[in-house]
């Protein structure tokens, strides 16, 4: 059986601590997207445009804190963008 050290438990209560920040932030960055594609759903342009820089600034927040790759990050941002232009090209 393997010691348990001090540093083992504090590790590992500091490990839990940071997972379920990362999972926040992570659930914060998801729901802004939904609302993102709820909206150009709905044909709403400027919620959409709106909803689209939220987005990009969480996504972006998140690649700073280490929660997405940056690639991962600038895929679904390019995306998103994506979607809310053909949105307004489409509307005009």
């Amino acid at each position: 059986m393997p010691q348990i050290h001090k540093s083992t438990i504090r590790r590992a209560r500091q490990a839990e601590r940071r997972h379920e920040r990362n999972r926040a932030n992570a659930n914060a960055v998801k729901t802004l997207i939904k609302k993102v594609h709820s909206a150009v759903a709905g044909k709403k342009t400027d919620e959409a445009k709106s909803s689209l820089l939220e987005a990009t600034s969480a996504i972006g927040k998140a690649v700073s804190k280490g929660i997405l790759h940056r690639n991962t990050a600038s895929r679904r941002i390019s995306r998103l963008a994506l979607h809310v232009n053909s949105l307004s090209d489409s509307g005009s």
